[in-house]
């Protein structure tokens, strides 16, 4: 697939961005024309307003895949804002190690440590959303404005409210699988510009034609 440098997709709109050329932090992996909306800040500035907690030394990863769509506000809350709860108490002596006495190597003791964010393909995250660490969210899913999703969200499974509970699949089972087998994003741009009208529409049999041709190619 070619790859567009740009920043802005749109001509005049400062608001909008794709992503993935705006990342500077190894630890965040975002693919192409996944976008980013945001009209309180600047857009830019994804990594500092809307990927918080998200310290080096804990090496923990915000994986987001391509095609996606991520509204104004939605927040990553990583590993490093939890605070443990297998000590008797929750108070984060090992990150305040110099006044304590304790080992540096051992900061990461002071939370618990659940894992990468992984989010897939064409998701769409809505307003003020707050994604946490460990949850891996399938391709094609949608969660609702101001959503808080503590664990993993099926593919195409729609999800609201605090905590994030299922409230419908956007397909049924078979128009499902047949998406994630054919997986349109990831074939050539001038693919899938040619079956846009198909995407939107919902031609499922078209789009499965063409992918049996992509791969044959």
């Amino acid at each position: 697939m070619a790859v567009t440098s740009k920043v802005y997709p749109r001509t005049g709109d400062t608001q909008t961005i794709y992503l993935k050329n705006v990342i500077t932090n190894p630890y965040i992996e975002v693919g192409d024309y996944t976008i980013y909306n945001d009209f309180v800040n600047d857009p830019r500035e994804f990594q500092k307003n809307n990927v918080l907690y998200h310290y080096p030394i804990n090496r923990d990863k915000l994986m987001i895949g391509k095609f996606c769509s991520i509204a104004c506000g939605a927040k990553f809350l990583f590993n490093s804002a939890n605070h443990t709860m297998t000590s008797l108490s929750t108070y984060t002596f090992p990150l305040f190690f110099e006044e304590w006495g304790l080992e540096k190597q051992k900061v990461t003791e002071a939370w618990d440590n659940k894992g990468d964010i992984v989010i897939g393909n064409d998701v769409w995250i809505g307003f003020e959303a707050v994604i946490l660490s460990g949850v891996t969210i399938g391709d094609g899913a949608i969660i609702g404005s101001r959503a808080v999703v503590t664990k993993d969200v099926p593919p195409y499974t729609i999800v609201g409210g605090v905590p994030a509970r299922t409230i419908r699949r956007r397909f049924d089972e078979e128009t499902i699988g047949k998406l994630l087998q054919m997986k349109w994003w990831d074939w050539p741009e001038a693919v899938i510009r040619k079956n846009i009208s198909a995407i939107q529409s919902g031609r499922t049999e078209q789009l499965e034609r063409t992918g049996e041709e992509n791969w044959a190619l």
